[in-house]
């Protein structure tokens, strides 16, 4: 445990204790801005992620929390939401979610946002992320991760084929 404290990282611990989940948030050494840099310091596979990623779709705040080992396919998965989905920028990311780039929690939002889980993670036993701040993380599970956010579990890329390429598309 450590006494470092955050007000970011503060309205997530609560967020998180107020919706019955189990894990405790973890501060890091090194600032973990990447899912890369985030599996590196917990000595985990890299698409046990889960990236808090903030997206435009038609214009409002939506919360794609992404596996590390996945893109974001913004084209296929707005197609998928009914919308345009683009990369939020860092001024609509804090807005939204009262969190800078490189820390964004799941949960700790001054508002709800909308927000897709990315069916990946179901494949770990444990995932993890991040805490409101780049020096923290915790653990989840995927099913608890769903249920704290209240998200909408999704596919963020297409399917591929077992050669490995883009499978043709089903409607």
């Amino acid at each position: 445990m450590s006494d470092r404290a955050h007000p970011a990282v503060s309205i997530v611990e609560q967020t998180l204790r107020d919706r019955g989940a189990q894990g405790e948030v973890t501060w890091l050494d090194d600032a973990a801005r990447t899912a890369a840099l985030a599996a590196e310091a917990l000595g985990i596979e890299v698409g046990a992620i889960a990236n808090s990623l903030v997206f435009t779709l038609d214009g409002e705040p939506t919360l794609i929390l992404t596996s590390g080992a996945h893109r974001v396919d913004t084209a296929w998965v707005g197609e998928r939401l009914g919308g345009r989905l683009k990369r939020a920028d860092a001024e609509v990311v804090k807005a939204a979610t009262g969190q800078v780039i490189g820390g964004v929690a799941p949960v700790g939002h001054p508002e709800p946002i909308r927000t897709y889980v990315d069916e990946a993670l179901a494949a770990y036993p444990e995932v993890w992320a991040a805490a409101g701040h780049a020096h923290t993380v915790f653990p989840t599970t995927f099913e608890e991760l769903v249920r704290v956010t209240g998200g909408q579990v999704i596919a963020v890329e297409p399917p591929t084929d077992p050669a490995g390429s883009p499978a043709a598309a089903s409607a």
